[in-house]
C-alpha cells in the first residue's frame, strides 16, 4: 500500500528530470568542449608546412616496459626531428629566479601554479637558449635545434639547444 502512495511523486519527477534538462536560461550559452590545448596554440598540421612545431606531433611518442624500466617510443616522424632546427610556440616556465634565463621549461599550456608542471613529458621542452630570454607570462616562439631525448635521467623527451626568441 505504501508503494501506491508514492506512484504520482515518482511519474512527477520522472516527467520532470528530462524538462530540467531541457530548460535553458535566456542568455546563457551552454559551455562547448574546448581541448586542454589553448586557443592560440591548437596547432593543426599547417603549423609544420609553416615551420612551427605542434604540439601534436611532440605527443606521438608512448611509453614502453623494457626490463626494469620505462622508456619513450617515438614515432618516426619525431625521431626525424632529432637534431633539427625547428621552431615552437609555448609557454615559459622558469627553473629559477629572476627576469632572465638562459635554461627553463617551454611548456604547451601555460602554468597556472608556479610549483606544478602544466604537461607530461609530451608537453615540456627544455630549453637551453643562446642568450638570456626574458620572462614572459604570454606564448613565446623559439627557434634551435631540437634533440629528441631517448633516456634522459630527468625523464623529459625533448630539449631545445642554441633557442633564440623569434616572431610567430
Amino acid at each position: 500500500m505504501r508503494l501506491f502512495k508514492w506512484i504520482p511523486w515518482l511519474v512527477l519527477a520522472a516527467l520532470a528530470v528530462p524538462a530540467a534538462l531541457a530548460f535553458k536560461t535566456p542568455g546563457r550559452e551552454e559551455a562547448a568542449f574546448t581541448s586542454p590545448v589553448p586557443p592560440g596554440l591548437q596547432h593543426k598540421g599547417a603549423d609544420e608546412r609553416n615551420g612551427m612545431l605542434s604540439w601534436r606531433t611532440l605527443a606521438q611518442v608512448s611509453t614502453v616496459r623494457q626490463k626494469d624500466r620505462f622508456v619513450p617510443q617515438f614515432s618516426d616522424s619525431v625521431l626525424a626531428l632529432n637534431n633539427r632546427n625547428v621552431r615552437v610556440q609555448g609557454y615559459m616556465m622558469p627553473l629559477g629566479s629572476g627576469e632572465q634565463h638562459r635554461s627553463f621549461l617551454l611548456t604547451q599550456q601555460s602554468p597556472s601554479c608556479p610549483f606544478c608542471i602544466p604537461a607530461g613529458p609530451e608537453g615540456l621542452v627544455e630549453v637551453v637558449a643562446r642568450a638570456p630570454v626574458r620572462l614572459a607570462e604570454d606564448a613565446i616562439t623559439l627557434s634551435g635545434r631540437l634533440q629528441v631525448l631517448r633516456n634522459d635521467p630527468n625523464g623529459l623527451y625533448y630539449r631545445l639547444v642554441d633557442a633564440t626568441p623569434v616572431a610567430p
